[in-house]
């Protein structure tokens, strides 16, 4: 039996907009705007059940999009200790050698949160669980929730999460099978799922 998993990127808010590790801040009303903009897109994709991630941001998105979304925990993003809240820009230059340990070694936890490691494993254990249940799932998910589902269903190493883009309110598509994962580009939530250009990555940002 195929599982479908549709992850769509939360749509603006603070954090994204002045470069900060986000602390549970809700959407900017033009984020808002934005993803009200695409609820009819957001409608038309097919599904049996809606998830979200606990973030404010995440559930704000899911209610404009139009979507019945439960939170699931095990969606949750990346907890980010200490850094929680802080632009990046001052951590950089508070705690360089905290911020090269944490972009070079998947184990490390300089910030106090949750390492890249235990991320990765705990995104693997959530789409296994979908994949238990089947079916066509829509869910609205952190970033860095998208990232370590894309890493995970290439089998790639820990390392190209950081080489993984994802915009607000685009959508990635997971179909998986016997624990195997196919990975569709991801695209605006507006054009469906059309794919993009590349676009420039910041590895440090954590939104």
């Amino acid at each position: 039996m195929t599982t479908r998993v549709m992850l769509l990127s939360p749509s603006f808010d603070d954090a994204l907009r002045t470069v900060r590790f986000p602390a549970g801040e809700p959407l900017t009303p033009d984020g808002l705007r934005r993803a009200r903009a695409v609820r009819a897109a957001a409608a038309a994709l097919p599904a049996d059940r809606a998830l979200t991630s606990p973030s404010a941001r995440c559930r704000e998105t899911a209610e404009a999009l139009g979507l019945r979304a439960v939170p699931d925990p095990g969606a949750a993003g990346c907890a980010m200790g200490r850094w929680r809240g802080r632009a990046l820009e001052d951590v950089m230059a508070a705690e360089p050698a905290a911020v090269a340990a944490w972009l070079s070694d998947p184990d490390s936890a300089a910030h106090g949160g949750e390492t890249l490691t235990r991320l990765l494993g705990r995104v693997a254990d959530w789409l296994a669980g979908l994949a238990a249940e089947g079916g066509r799932v829509v869910a609205v998910v952190e970033p860095d929730v998208v990232r370590a589902a894309v890493v995970g269903a290439l089998g790639a190493p820990p390392s190209s999460f950081w080489r993984v883009d994802v915009p607000p309110l685009t959508v990635t598509e997971l179909s998986g099978r016997d624990g195997r994962w196919n990975v569709r580009v991801a695209g605006d939530l507006g054009h469906g799922a059309a794919p993009q250009a590349p676009q420039q990555t910041q590895p440090p940002q954590a939104p």
